[in-house]
């Protein structure tokens, strides 16, 4: 089963819940698709890491061949690319990697290169493969990365948790795409609600199944508990505001393998979302 954690925003907790998700399960595949700013590995800490370069491919000019006919230029709908002072120039910053100014290059002036963007490790940490994706800072976009993550989780006949990007844009919507089950994480605030209704949104155009955790707890009004109860959305869990929660996270603990308490709180939901996925 695949499971995508989710949240509207950053800070919500969502790498909390899928960290704790993967941990509690007897084996299982955490996968950060957050590769902008991956960090589930600073809990797992992996042993016996191996790592694997990411590359796009990205064109670059043959000044002989080339006799200006602007056929690339014209294709490109990213504008990639300019021909100024009787010269094509490449802005690889802004290029998609889509191959296509060298398929209508009449004079084959286009070839393409590999550009290296990013890595992907690969680790354990005792029942959990620890799966991550590191964009090197600077590139525009982490979708080949997120996209050979996944790939690497093919054929894994094992509870695979996929922590995405915050958000509700392009990479969350390739890290949901394939996922069994959608978990919704979102704060008790006005703008984390805001939040939680744009990726209520998106897991239903996936028409995914899901449900919403909500973390951080206390005892004030709850805009997003409100909203869930509003729309007809199921709340599997609430986190309570704890200072024994953040004192654990803080130090790059992990709950569940530090307190039984937290423990069966995961267990508990991982059990739930397991069972719904069923029906």
């Amino acid at each position: 089963m695949k499971i995508a954690v989710l949240s509207g925003k950053g800070g919500t907790g969502k790498t909390l819940v899928a960290v704790n998700l993967a941990a509690v399960s007897l084996s299982s595949v955490y996968v950060d698709c957050d590769v902008e700013e991956p960090n589930g590995h600073l809990f797992f800490k992996p042993q016996n890491v191996i790592e694997e370069t990411v590359t796009v491919k990205i064109p670059y000019v043959l000044p002989n061949l080339c006799d200006g006919s602007r056929k690339c230029v014209e294709f490109c709908r990213f504008h990639a690319l300019a021909y100024v002072n009787n010269k094509l120039i490449v802005f690889e910053d802004i290029c998609h990697s889509c191959g296509g100014c060298a398929l209508v290059c009449p004079h084959h002036a286009i070839k393409e290169r590999d550009k290296a963007i990013g890595v992907i490790s690969k680790g354990q940490s005792r029942n959990v493969e620890v799966l991550s994706g590191f964009l090197n800072p600077g590139e525009v976009s982490g979708m080949p990365i997120i996209k050979g993550l996944l790939e690497n989780t093919k054929q894994i006949n094992k509870t695979i948790i996929v922590d995405c990007p915050p958000g509700s844009a392009c990479a969350v919507m390739e890290s949901i795409k394939d996922a069994d089950y959608c978990l919704l994480v979102a704060e008790p605030t006005i703008f984390g609600t805001h939040n939680l209704a744009m990726v209520h949104e998106l897991v239903n155009v996936f028409q995914k199944p899901f449900a919403v955790i909500l973390n951080k707890c206390g005892t004030g009004e709850n805009p997003a508990k409100t909203y869930c109860l509003e729309h007809n959305i199921l709340i599997i869990s609430e986190i309570p505001y704890d200072n024994g929660i953040a004192d654990i996270s803080s130090n790059g603990r992990i709950l569940v393998r530090e307190n039984s308490k937290y423990q069966k709180l995961f267990e508990t939901l991982l059990a739930n979302m397991l069972e719904r996925s069923k029906t």
